[in-house]
């Protein structure tokens, strides 16, 4: 399911679930078709999603879904999690839990907690917490106990974890049919010129950096992305806004605010981590430095969380506070546009 992978933070390496090495008698078939025959209870659609996000490779050459495979090919499926056969453990880490019910609950995630296990955090993850803290949670499509959607490690905000498989699939297809509401708050790099605006283009790894996701104009690599941002309020150097999500890809709002020029403040794997607009002047960059020792992330919060409750059937909206380091750095802008002009900016 598409919803599943909101928002990953994709800091490893990718790792080979399925390795298939075409017979020397195959006919040529489309890979999708050769796939749901070798790969157990494997969908076409599945296999589809897998192909448009450019996890299927042939001789190591990422290929589409209508790819033909021929004899003695080398079939690889690369996903960036291990395989799961990796034990989650159960590990006591406190949650701050915002809301709880039989069906669901709603977790305020501090910034620096990894979601699901993977290359390098295997353990101290929100699900090894979850395990702890709760029993037979549903997994999602990706097996992952309760996660119905997920931030990126150095994100902080709300996230809402299902307790029953009927909860799973009922807020799975909310995100999946764009009808939950997500906002986060970022501050950005540059003076946004229009007070508000849409951001649309398809979302894909890098095609050189694998660590980065890219916005793919054309629409003919990637997934279909859409943010709607709002400026709040205006620095000078920096802006920081309102993003709301229409759909949910990896690293969407970091991507989409980088494509139209406003890297994400001190977002290290997009290059917010450097000056991008301001004076030269010592001073500045002294300022600059405070900020990111006050504020050593990217500056992205998911703030409101909205969705159908799956049982009661009613409309919930969660809203919570900025963390205080987000706080911190945007009251040191705020002091700083009021004692510096700023107008010779973008």
């Amino acid at each position: 399911m598409d919803n599943n992978i909101d928002f990953q933070e994709p800091e490893e390496e990718l790792f080979e679930h399925y390795r298939f090495e075409v017979a020397k008698g195959q006919a040529l078939l489309r890979i999708d078709k050769y796939l749901m025959l070798m790969v157990p209870n494997a969908t076409r659609n599945k296999i589809q999603n897998a192909a448009t996000a450019g996890d299927i490779y042939v001789n190591d050459v990422p290929v589409k879904s209508n790819y033909k495979v021929k004899p003695l090919d080398v079939i690889r499926i690369l996903l960036s999690h291990p395989p799961f056969e990796n034990r989650v453990d159960p590990e006591d880490i406190p949650l701050e839990i915002v809301y709880e019910d039989d069906a669901l609950l709603l977790i305020n995630k501090p910034p620096g907690l990894v979601v699901h296990p993977g290359h390098g955090n295997y353990t101290g993850t929100l699900v090894n917490a979850l395990a702890f803290h709760f029993q037979n949670l549903p997994l999602n499509s990706s097996e992952r106990p309760g996660l119905v959607h997920r931030i990126d490690k150095n994100t902080s905000g709300l996230l809402v974890i299902a307790k029953t498989e009927e909860a799973m699939s009922h807020l799975a297809k909310q995100f999946e049919d764009k009808t939950s509401e997500r906002e986060y708050i970022a501050l950005v790099w540059g003076n946004v010129k229009e007070e508000e605006g849409t951001i649309e283009g398809n979302i894909a790894r890098h095609v050189k950096d694998r660590m980065q996701m890219a916005v793919f104009p054309e629409g003919d690599q990637g997934k279909h992305a859409v943010t709607h941002y709002k400026v709040l309020e205006r620095f000078g150097y920096v802006t920081l806004v309102s993003c709301k999500l229409e759909t949910g890809r990896t690293h969407q709002i970091r991507v989409h605010m980088k494509y139209i020029g406003h890297t994400l403040f001190n977002d290290e794997r997009y290059g917010g981590d450097l000056i991008l607009k301001g004076t030269t002047f010592t001073k500045y960059k002294q300022f600059i430095d405070n900020c990111f020792k006050t504020l050593p992330r990217q500056a992205l919060h998911a703030k409101t969380l909205g969705f159908i409750h799956p049982v009661t059937k009613e409309f919930m909206q969660f809203d919570t506070e900025l963390p205080q380091d987000m706080q911190d750095c945007i009251e040191k802008w705020r002091n700083y546009s009021k004692s510096h002009s700023t107008d010779d900016e973008e």
